[in-house]
């Protein structure tokens, strides 16, 4: 990853958790875990008109791990889908950029997401949609590994392959760690790629903190089958106290964690 893009990660971290120290609520590891792979989609892959936001050619992205929203309001603002400032209403009663993504509200947010694996679930439906209309946008979504529990994640699968919706890209972020603790803990998932390749699915396997590598395998051609691609991340990446530590999906920092992370990342903070 280039020292731009290095940049870039580094300011999207630090915009994640100012917005999530400010409403002292939300989810820090599975947000941050994820920020290199939105970075790729939104930087040097996906077709959309941030001041058009419902331009009908679009391609789609479902969040359907909804609770890192943090990360994708992060890259839309900075995308310039909604003004940057809007980041610090994150979570409050009067803003659009509530606890999980909401179409109704949020500029650049296509799909209501929140309930594990639906998400994922109604990406397929967009993505059949398209072939249905003879439309050439693309779908696009992201699950977590705690995610991969639940059994919809599983009949969208099959339903996807079964219509060969080859376009249509899962990608997987696999920081191997939920609210509980690790995968193998809580419900082992045991090797995404086998399983996915077993249900029809064209498989791939990234570092999910390298911008270059998840761009390559999103862009690989695919004929006739739905592409996933597991990238190996680490939870609260970009922090080290927050890293590989599950007891950072959902907590709220104190004025010292914040400092910290700030200092990590390398930005200056009043106070």
């Amino acid at each position: 990853m280039n020292s731009e893009q290095n940049a870039k990660a580094k300011q999207i971290r630090a915009d994640i958790l100012k917005s999530l120290y400010a409403c002292q609520s939300g989810h820090p590891g599975g947000s941050l875990s994820c920020v290199e792979i939105l970075l790729a989609l939104y930087n040097n892959v996906m077709k959309y008109d941030s001041k058009n936001p419902q331009m009908e050619d679009r391609d789609r992205f479902v969040l359907s791990k909804g609770h890192a929203c943090p990360t994708l309001y992060a890259v839309l603002a900075d995308k310039g889908f909604f003004p940057k400032e809007d980041l610090q209403h994150l979570r409050q009663a009067d803003s659009h950029l509530q606890g999980h993504p909401d179409m109704t509200k949020t500029p650049g947010v296509d799909c209501n997401t929140g309930s594990l694996g639906q998400g994922v679930a109604i990406a397929g439906g967009m993505a059949l949609a398209a072939k249905y209309k003879k439309a050439d946008y693309k779908v696009y979504a992201l699950i977590g590994d705690g995610e991969m529990q639940e059994g919809l994640v599983w009949e969208a699968a099959m339903s996807a392959a079964h219509y060969k919706l080859d376009n249509l890209t899962v990608l997987l972020d696999f920081n191997h760690l939920q609210i509980d603790g690790s995968n193998d803990q809580v419900m082992s998932v045991g090797d995404p790629m086998e399983k996915y390749r077993a249900f029809g699915f064209e498989c791939l396997e990234v570092d999910g903190h390298d911008i270059d590598a998840i761009t390559e395998a999103i862009k690989k051609p695919v004929v006739g089958k739905p592409k996933f691609i597991c990238c190996h991340t680490h939870k609260g990446h970009g922090v080290s106290f927050m890293e590989d530590n599950h007891g950072w999906h959902g907590k709220p920092m104190s004025k010292d964690d914040f400092a910290a992370a700030m200092k990590e990342l390398g930005v200056e903070i009043d106070g």
